[in-house]
């Protein structure tokens, strides 16, 4: 199964995707994770994304894209995968649904998390507090925020006219969200 978790920057996709590697053995392909490894790395790409990550604007389709096709045959050895924080924009989504349709793959659900953005700004907050994560600053944040719902947000009807988008209360508990999420990926499907 192939899935992708979807909602804005601090809505908890990261603590439900590893939730969901830990108890189902599913790989996350978290581009996040990808390029802060990058910038950590000090490769080339790390110090061409370190600047925009920092502004929090979006990498461009081609470097992500690129990123995720390197990762798509761990897809193959755990019999799925959960996509967090990809795709990103209509042009990612179609993109990433070619990448799988030459491996005979495809999406199969698209778990969004609904979240208030006044709470998430305070989790923001937080979390910048504590890790210092340059992409969590609260300016960086305002400006991923943005750019979600003007990019990002434009994927939900491409989902649901595919028959793939199920709602879950990302305000709930961490425990809530789990159970709401695990229902969907083994209730009936559309």
């Amino acid at each position: 199964m192939n899935l992708i978790l979807f909602g804005p920057p601090a809505a908890g996709k990261g603590t439900q995707a590893k939730r969901l590697v830990e108890r189902r053995g599913m790989v996350q392909l978290s581009t996040g994770d990808m390029l802060r490894a990058a910038v950590a790395s000090g490769s080339a790409l790390g110090h061409q994304v370190e600047d925009i990550l920092r502004r929090g604007d979006l990498v461009t389709d081609d470097i992500v894209i690129g990123l995720i096709e390197e990762r798509l045959p761990e897809l193959d050895a755990h019999g799925g995968g959960i996509f967090d924080g990809f795709p990103r924009t209509v042009a990612q989504a179609e993109a990433l649904d070619a990448m799988l349709a030459r491996r005979d793959h495809r999406i199969d659900l698209v778990i969004r998390l609904k979240v208030d953005d006044d709470a998430l700004r305070r989790r923001i907050a937080g979390r910048f507090a504590q890790s210092g994560r340059p992409d969590d600053n609260p300016v960086a944040y305002e400006q991923r925020l943005v750019a979600y719902n003007k990019d990002t947000a434009p994927l939900l009807p491409y989902y649901q006219a595919h028959n793939k988008l199920i709602e879950v209360d990302g305000m709930a508990s961490v425990e809530a969200v789990a159970a709401a999420i695990d229902a969907a990926i083994d209730g009936p499907r559309f």
